[in-house]
């Protein structure tokens, strides 16, 4: 019984393992960024999702390729709410700017 309680106290939640090892590894941006990528329709929603032809994130920029000029426009003057949005699903900061292609 008595090692079974100090097994207990030394428990990890998964969650904390799991940062604690992207942490550890430096990956934890990169799994960032493809989460994002990932996620990329369910943060925007389908609309935007099915226009979005080409996306990846380099040096903390997120690059999107979009086929309509005006929702890419209408997207570009979002520029900073797009980045508070997107920098919030995920949960940290993840991208410091957008470059539409």
């Amino acid at each position: 019984m008595a090692s079974e309680t100090a097994r207990r106290s030394q428990a990890t939640p998964l969650k904390d393992a799991i940062e604690a090892f992207l942490k550890t590894f430096d990956l934890k941006t990169r799994f960032n960024e493809t989460y994002l990528i990932a996620f990329w329709g369910r943060m925007m929603g389908p609309t935007i999702a099915s226009r979005t032809k080409e996306i990846y994130v380099k040096n903390r920029v997120l690059y999107l390729r979009i086929d309509s000029s005006p929702l890419r426009q209408e997207l570009f003057m979002a520029k900073t709410k797009l980045l508070d949005l997107i920098n919030k699903d995920v949960g940290e900061s993840v991208v410091d700017d957008v470059v539409f292609l």
